[in-house]
């Protein structure tokens, strides 16, 4: 007679049970980076695979909390869900028990304000957060950031989308900050300096949207002075979308950060006739910045070129200044005829520069639709 033999169900099951349990065998910190790469809400799912992994995530060093966080429902009233996400960050943070270097809070509902107030109070009693993202959309006015945000010393990165600032008169700066991104938002003028001046080590700087800033508070162009208090020797990237009104913060930036490589700017006049006008009567003369120097720019673009007289001005200023310039590309903006194309290409070709780098590329093209 014919003998079966079985397999080992016993031993099957056991190596099944391996097998399926290998990623919680492996270390915590390679949990913890497995759980930061994934959205947070599958994150804190993750503690219904085992025992072991229940608690994992309160170890992440990364925290993002957006609308994503909680599952939202069509058929779900708007003040419930609100709460369900202000619940939801609330128990994230009470259970969390490791360091957090990375923060990111990203909502569209504005209607929680004093609850994130009290999120960032609790949060800014940390040293450890080095990466801050935030952005709170609202029709009708900005977020006014609390004074405890002012409070994150270990800063090295940060951006800010759609936020009033307003700086306390005890700040102590920002001393590790490395990037600084400003998106949309309201800030004075003596407080954008008083700010940029008291992050000595900054490397990049973004702003955009900034002619809505000035604007709002009826400051003017001649607000800012020709340079910063002191040097940002660090600064290096330096990338803009202001309106031209504010010509006197660029060159104060400008003048403020000898050891720049690359300078980007977008212009915007607003497409408001009285903006021009307005910034012909008003900027700074080109001719009290001769003395700039930007011996390490090796990249200059400008977009939205509109070939008025200033930033021809402007232009040629910098060019002229960056014995070292690589490349310059101007993007010039649909306003501009061909004709006038051809006549600005003919100007700066024939321009003495005797300080430009020979070497550099120059490139004009039109804008991209």
């Amino acid at each position: 007679m014919h003998r079966v033999e079985y397999p080992n169900l016993e031993g099957l099951m056991q190596a099944h049970i391996q097998s399926r349990d290998r990623i919680s065998a492996l270390p915590q910190d390679i949990i913890e980076k497995i759980l930061t790469l994934m959205p947070m809400r599958d994150a804190l799912r993750t503690s219904i695979l085992s025992k072991k992994w229940r608690y994992c995530w309160t170890g992440i060093p990364k925290l993002v909390f957006d609308d994503n966080l909680v599952k939202q429902s069509s058929n779900m009233e708007e003040e419930i869900e609100k709460y369900k996400l202000i619940n939801a960050i609330f128990h994230v943070l009470l259970l969390h028990k490791g360091l957090v270097s990375e923060l990111c809070i990203c909502i569209t509902d504005a209607e929680i304000v004093n609850e994130i107030d009290q999120i960032i109070l609790n949060l800014s009693r940390s040293k450890n957060i080095k990466k801050f993202t935030f952005e709170i959309s609202s029709i009708d006015e900005y977020y006014k950031l609390p004074f405890s945000f002012f409070s994150l010393q270990g800063l090295e990165h940060l951006s800010l989308k759609y936020c009033k600032i307003e700086v306390p008169s005890m700040f102590n700066g920002f001393s590790m900050l490395k990037s600084l991104i400003f998106e949309d938002g309201i800030i004075t003028a003596n407080m954008l300096q008083q700010l940029l001046t008291s992050c000595p080590l900054l490397e990049e700087f973004t702003l955009v949207s900034f002619s809505i800033w000035l604007k709002h508070l009826g400051a003017g162009s001649n607000s800012m002075p020709h340079t910063l208090p002191i040097s940002l020797v660090h600064l290096r990237i330096l990338d803009l979308g202001v309106c031209f009104l504010e010509l006197s913060f660029v060159l104060c930036v400008i003048s403020s950060s000898p050891n720049l490589e690359k300078i980007k700017v977008e212009i915007c006049w607003d497409h408001d006739r009285r903006c021009v006008e307005q910034a012909f009567d008003n900027l700074p003369d080109i001719q009290d910045y001769l003395g700039l120097n930007l011996d390490h720019l090796k990249e200059l673009e400008i977009t939205s070129f509109h070939n008025y007289a200033p930033e021809m001005e402007f232009l040629k200023l910098i060019m002229a200044k960056s014995p070292l310039l690589k490349k310059a590309r101007i993007e010039l903006d649909d306003s501009v005829s061909v004709a006038e194309e051809v006549m600005m290409l003919r100007d700066l070709l024939h321009l003495p520069l005797p300080r430009a780098s020979p070497a550099g590329k120059f490139i004009i093209e039109r804008l991209k639709k």
